[in-house]
């Protein structure tokens, strides 16, 4: 199949297939005589595996080691383990962040009046000035 239907078959756009082969992370597929890249199901199954592990939020070097790591018949299932549990404890960690600058930005929204003067303490926050008292932005 050409890149097109790899492409739809797989859930991959071509733009990112051709980056994909760029970067090293799937093999440059051999050209016909017209110069089109030819993909196989093996290609596509490997194509639906990036998918899923970027969907998962897998960086590209933890995907291409866990590609490196299922295409490996001889691997221990730990080293798979430990790749998804710091993977987990970065999720983890982004989480709590956000949550914490959710939690910020609805005190300061609290804080803003919203009217038509022009104190705003989430621009003063921004700035890192002090926020103005209460009822003045």
């Amino acid at each position: 199949m050409n890149i097109g239907q790899a492409s739809e078959a797989s859930g991959v756009s071509a733009k990112m297939i051709r980056y994909y082969e760029e970067i090293g992370l799937i093999r440059p597929m051999g050209r016909t005589g017209n110069n089109y890249r030819v993909y196989g199901d093996v290609e596509v199954h490997v194509l639906r595996f990036i998918k899923r592990a970027r969907n998962l939020g897998f960086s590209l070097e933890e995907t291409e080691r866990l590609l490196k790591l299922w295409q490996d018949k001889d691997r221990e299932s730990a080293a798979v383990k430990e790749v998804a549990q710091v993977h987990v404890a970065d999720l983890e960690r982004r989480i709590a962040e956000m949550q914490s600058m959710v939690k910020t930005l609805k005190h300061l929204s609290h804080c803003c009046s919203g009217d038509n003067r022009p104190n705003c303490p989430i621009l003063d926050d921004l700035a890192g000035e002090a926020p103005h008292p209460a009822g003045h932005g």
